[in-house]
């Protein structure tokens, strides 16, 4: 009889240690795949825009994670040069 995983209650399917670096790389070689079909295939162009919506999840959740990290909504520690945050930049 195979392990129970707790969390889901699936008997016999191994818990993936790192699944969302193994759900990205499925996703890039999803849409690799679907670079050799015709463009104008239905399937090719429904597939490609799920696989990367969901490719945006993951990136997102990473860059959410880095986030926690950096603390951007914590104060500066010096003062920015003066023009730092001006947009279009000016010459000095």
């Amino acid at each position: 009889m195979g392990m129970l995983k707790k969390t889901t209650g699936l008997m016999g399917l191994a818990v993936n240690p790192n699944p969302h670096h193994t759900l990205g790389a499925l996703y890039g070689k999803i849409l690799r795949t679907l670079q050799k079909m015709p463009e104008e295939s239905i399937y090719r162009k429904s597939t490609e825009q799920i696989v990367r919506e969901r490719a945006a999840v993951l990136k997102e959740l990473n860059l959410a994670r880095k986030m926690l990290n950096w603390k951007p909504w914590e104060p500066l520690v010096s003062k920015p040069p003066k023009g730092q945050w001006d947009w279009p930049p000016t010459s000095a």
